[in-house]
């Protein structure tokens, strides 16, 4: 139903409905009918519980339309496939840039889920030069286009008892009192779990109403791995919902005990997502575990994931992998943004005794 390159199909799709645009005006109302109970179906997924029961009865009707138009379109989908197999032959597969992306504020951008449909297609770079950078790495995102948009950095603060990440809009700015500071990355003592903040105030210096206090927009956990390196890492990432009017809710903790870790350790689930790696499956010739990345990523690294929604496992809602020895590509779907995301590439980075 979902597709990693989704930019890529709905192309293909716009090709093929104009070329038969004289006599097959009902089958482009039925091919946007389904794009429209699609985007429904991956909103719904990622719905707080109180939304979601609201908008249950609507989703139905949507899918059942969705449902008994689908044939329609099946025929000439396949068609588009089979000429696109037969024009590609034997040449090396490329991979695919981002779509064409346009903002007034980078800082909003950054902070705001990913359009729906679209799949936001970044770049990771990480420099290692000087004489403290094998330790405290700089880490860049760019969006992986022509442009080479700069998007965020990021580093490891030093002198931190645990690991502790800063995340800016500046690349030159990485000062945790500087404006252009957007978010962080804190761990556990053992390194095996983090949690996602954005550049609010801690709760002990906010107002009583919380209202200018700080959200946490991510919580990330790997589990122990007892194969280590021979074995496929296995994480969780648990984000706040979002409303339906796909803006994610505020997740303000007064403490610890109230984080999203801590609420995911109690299974107090209600307006939390609970996503996971995708499992690699094993290769037999290579003799390796492998997930398909649709020629994003090049290199074999315990690095490389995917994550996923339980609910879908084809709807790929984050996918990270090395294409050079410091080079990733990092591509993210809605209800992510783009902060979440390089936190969650970040905390990967990180060294995890208990898991390797």
């Amino acid at each position: 139903m979902f597709q990693i390159n989704g930019e890529k199909d709905s192309k293909s799709k716009k090709k093929a409905a104009k070329s038969d645009s004289d006599d097959s005006e009902e089958e482009t109302k039925s091919t946007k009918s389904k794009k429209k109970s699609s985007a429904a179906g991956s909103a719904s997924m990622f719905q707080a519980s109180a939304d979601k029961d609201k908008d249950k009865d609507k989703d139905k009707k949507t899918k059942k339309k969705g449902k008994a138009e689908e044939s329609d379109t099946s025929d000439s989908e396949k068609e588009e496939k089979s000429k696109k197999k037969k024009g590609k032959g034997k040449k090396k597969k490329e991979r695919s840039p981002s779509p064409e992306i346009e903002f007034d504020s980078l800082e909003k951008f950054v902070m705001d889920p990913a359009p729906q449909g679209v799949t936001i297609k970044c770049r990771v770079t990480r420099d290692q030069r000087g004489m403290d950078k094998s330790l405290y790495p700089l880490y860049y995102l760019h969006l992986d286009n022509d442009k080479k948009t700069f998007l965020l950095a990021g580093r490891k603060r030093k002198k931190s008892t645990t690991s502790n990440y800063l995340i800016s809009v500046d690349a030159t700015d990485l000062s945790r009192g500087g404006e252009n500071f957007v978010g962080k990355l804190r761990s556990n003592l053992m390194g095996t779990k983090f949690t996602v903040f954005d550049n609010a105030l801690n709760p002990e210096r906010a107002l009583p109403d919380m209202s200018n206090a700080r959200q946490e927009l991510a919580g990330i956990i790997y589990e122990t791995n007892v194969l280590g390196m021979k074995g496929p890492r296995r994480m969780t990432v648990i984000i706040p919902g979002m409303n339906k009017d796909n803006e994610r809710v505020p997740l303000r903790p007064r403490n610890d005990c109230d984080g999203l870790l801590i609420r995911h350790q109690n299974r107090r689930m209600e307006n939390l997502i609970e996503l996971h790696n995708k499992t690699p499956v094993w290769n037999e010739e290579t003799a390796s575990h492998v997930l398909n990345f649709n020629g994003r990523v090049t290199q074999a690294s315990i690095k490389n994931f995917q994550i996923v929604h339980n609910k879908d496992l084809d709807y790929i809602v984050m996918q990270f992998g090395r294409i050079a020895d410091d080079i990733f590509t990092l591509d993210f779907n809605y209800p992510l943004c783009a902060v979440q995301a390089f936190a969650i590439a970040l905390s990967s980075f990180d060294g995890k005794i208990a898991c390797e």
